[in-house]
């Protein structure tokens, strides 16, 4: 049955930055779909563990701290030892700091890099030296529709997504042959706390609001569905696609 393609029952996940917002969805969606979910962020949260934990599924917290390389290297060992295994990875953690470009400081631009892109860098290279062996995997980024738009006072944020969409190319054409599928998905515009600054912003919420041809700003489980089948074997001849999950925003 088709339906049965689209069950991770048996997997294990590891979902970066997903105790809120997009990542929480995340999280809990690949639990309801059948997986065990680690999840990575500096705290955690209660509401999420209980969710992942009344679907019947083991549930486990990191807490590393993404913006520091040497603590970023201790995540894959870290969910092996505990999970035994790693079959699904999502890298969600991210930042986005916003500032005139003439003003924009050096050190927020190494912040975003490091989260944004270099993180994503190391973890799927982890991963896949795991995956590799038994010819099985899948990874998922999720970018940014500002992967294929400059944006504005976010410059470090915009050149970190379009680098993921290149990364995600990259490792799609080294690890296709081996049995791993990745891909990316590029949200539109979401109402979580990661847009807070751009909500409270009246004018430029409504601008933005009209703009989005459903006519409405994405909620976290907008994103659920598509992380699911990408997590699954339903998309196994889906490889470096970039996914679009915007209300129609890019194709407008």
């Amino acid at each position: 049955m088709i339906l049965d393609a689209f069950r991770i029952d048996g997997k294990v996940a590891l979902v970066t930055g997903g105790t809120k917002g997009i990542g929480g969805a995340i999280a809990q969606a690949l639990a309801e779909a059948g997986a065990d979910v680690a999840v990575v962020s500096r705290q955690g949260d209660p509401g999420i563990e209980k969710a992942i934990l009344s679907t019947g599924k083991r549930y486990f917290h990191y807490p590393a701290d993404l913006t520091k390389r040497n603590e970023t290297r201790t995540v894959i060992p870290a969910v092996l030892q505990k999970m035994d295994k790693l079959d699904i990875l999502v890298n969600n953690a991210g930042i986005c700091p916003r500032a005139p470009v003439l003003d924009f400081s050096e050190a927020d631009w190494d912040t975003t890099l490091e989260i944004n892109l270099t993180a994503n860098f190391i973890l799927s290279q982890g991963a896949a030296k795991l995956m590799v062996k038994k010819k099985q995997g899948k990874i998922i980024t999720v970018a940014s529709i500002l992967a294929f738009q400059g944006g504005i006072n976010i410059p470090a944020y915009t050149a970190s997504k379009h680098g993921l969409v290149g990364l995600t190319k990259a490792f799609s054409n080294a690890w296709a042959g081996e049995g791993i599928n990745v891909n990316a998905i590029a949200p539109g515009y979401f109402a979580t706390g990661f847009t807070k600054a751009l909500q409270e912003d009246k004018d430029r919420y409504d601008l933005i609001q009209k703009r989005i041809p459903a006519g409405r700003w994405g909620v976290p489980n907008d994103i659920a569905g598509a992380v699911v089948f990408l997590a699954s074997s339903a998309s196994d001849f889906i490889h470096g696609t970039i996914m679009p999950v915007d209300g129609g925003w890019l194709a407008w």
